[in-house]
């Protein structure tokens, strides 16, 4: 294999790709060892630890590499900055999607920052393991990380003697997934990225606030939704019923119909269903049978364009959704029948998508 000695191969490629985030460091022995770091991660072996990595790429000089990684700090907002911008390069453009996600690492023990007995999408079932809020940049099949952060479970919050152990501050407070992953998208905007879609499970999709404060941004999502999610078909109104003689005045509009669930309501129109397939995978293809159905959602009085809109309380099951002005597009609930290339959990999955004008 070219070590790329001379400049060119894989490693001479890496030099030059590394450029632009070197000079983001301030230290010249940051400047130094970084590569020697991340030759280690990419180069064929098992154990990935400091020892090993060094005597695989800097045969005697293991305590540098390892002062590198643990005791030599470096702020990450300049790197970050840079990684969404070499992202931008690759990937970025109006036909690029920007992927919210989960992703666990698998810890064993207590100890380490945030970790706990939580769903891991590694193993497909809850383990031990640390949760991250992840941003991926896509465009084709060609995807470029460009956030992690970790997500603190509640439980470690209210812990001061575990937090104390970890070197948790106290100004770090547990925070929702999805209000993580906001952050994480405004810091992506602020960065120069370019996508022309928000894609997000229902992890994230479940939570009407989320989806609000992707309207607010302006940006076109498809979402995933619980099949339990009330929606309203497309041509319901909100109406205010005569005033009673007696009682307190009423503080929210009536439908004109009851809400169901999303489920149900695509249940009832098995026609709609189509079949799509768009690549072949690891068991097979791709595929799946998908409806497209304009509702409205019930999510209460959540923000769309800056101004609240009136409703019941959110989550509640006589829920209201906001009333339409015009020329607004509705979310597109979507539900996907399992078919033998999907795993189980797609069949309790539902989408919702929505396009607004940027």
């Amino acid at each position: 294999m070219d070590d790329g000695s001379s400049g060119q191969g894989w490693a001479g490629e890496l030099e030059r790709w590394l450029e632009p985030f070197l000079a983001r460091l301030r230290r010249q022995a940051q400047r130094r060892w970084a590569p020697f770091y991340l030759k280690g991660l990419l180069l064929p072996g098992e154990r990935k630890s400091v020892e090993p990595m060094a005597g695989r790429v800097a045969p005697g000089d293991t305590q540098q590499l390892h002062h590198f990684v643990s005791t030599s700090p470096w702020a990450t907002a300049p790197l970050e900055d840079e990684l969404v911008k070499a992202a931008g390069r690759l990937v970025g453009g109006p036909d690029a999607v920007l992927v919210v996600d989960d992703t666990a690492l698998v810890k064993q023990g207590r100890h380490s920052v945030g970790v706990k007995r939580q769903y891991c999408g590694q193993l497909g079932k809850k383990a031990n393991c640390q949760s991250l809020v992840s941003l991926t940049l896509a465009r084709g099949e060609v995807p470029v990380c460009v956030g992690l952060r970790l997500f603190l479970p509640a439980d470690w919050c209210g812990d001061a003697e575990r937090r104390a152990a970890a070197g948790v501050p106290e100004t770090v407070a547990h925070r929702p997934k999805w209000e993580i992953a906001l952050d994480e998208i405004d810091r992506v905007l602020a960065s120069g990225g370019r996508f022309g879609c928000v894609l997000a499970d229902a992890e994230y999709g479940k939570a009407a606030a989320f989806r609000a404060g992707l309207g607010e941004r302006r940006l076109a999502y498809a979402v995933g939704v619980l099949p339990t999610q009330k929606v309203y078909p497309a041509d319901v109104t909100l109406s205010w019923p005569e005033r009673k003689a007696t009682g307190r005045p009423r503080k929210h509009p009536v439908p004109s119909a009851a809400g169901v669930a999303a489920a149900e309501l695509l249940e009832a129109r098995p026609g709609a269903f189509r079949p799509i397939a768009w690549r072949t995978g690891t068991k097979g293809p791709l595929q799946a049978e998908f409806a497209a159905l304009r509702v409205r959602v019930a999510d209460g009085p959540v923000a769309t364009g800056g101004r609240h809109l009136p409703g019941r309380t959110p989550g509640s099951s006589a829920s209201v959704g906001p009333r339409a002005s015009a020329g607004t597009t509705w979310p597109t609930t979507r539900r996907m029948r399992r078919l033998r290339s999907w795993p189980r959990r797609s069949r309790r999955a539902g989408c919702a998508s929505r396009c607004t004008s940027r």
